[in-house]
């Protein structure tokens, strides 16, 4: 069993900086992917980034340049440092883990961006 746990969304104004941590617990194997995804009120939860344990990433275009991904591996904690942010970055941030064939996600914590 997996459990993971999101903090550090709230609300900010545009232009603002956020950084969300995300701490898995449980069955962590040392091969995995962990990342953000995010879903706006009436969308579809999207990518945000993601890092493997070895340290690659992925963004998606939309935060390039903005965000980035960050993990320590030794406390299986992913984080996302937000800067620049806009009003279309507000939704809930979901945290992921990928390992073996399975997808855990925490339960999400909401980012408000103000214009």
């Amino acid at each position: 069993q997996v459990q993971l746990v999101e903090s550090g969304g709230g609300l900010v104004q545009a232009g603002g900086s956020l950084r969300l941590s995300c701490a898995a617990s449980g069955s962590i194997f040392s091969i995995n992917v962990m990342g953000w995804y995010r879903q706006a009120p009436g969308r579809q939860r999207e990518l945000v980034a993601f890092m493997s344990n070895a340290g690659s990433t992925n963004y998606a275009d939309s935060v390039k340049g903005r965000f980035a991904i960050s993990r320590d591996n030794a406390k299986n904690t992913v984080y996302l440092q937000m800067n620049s942010l806009k009003p279309e970055d507000t939704g809930v941030y979901y945290c992921n883990l990928q390992q073996w064939v399975r997808d855990y996600w925490g339960q999400g914590t909401q980012v408000t961006v103000s214009s």
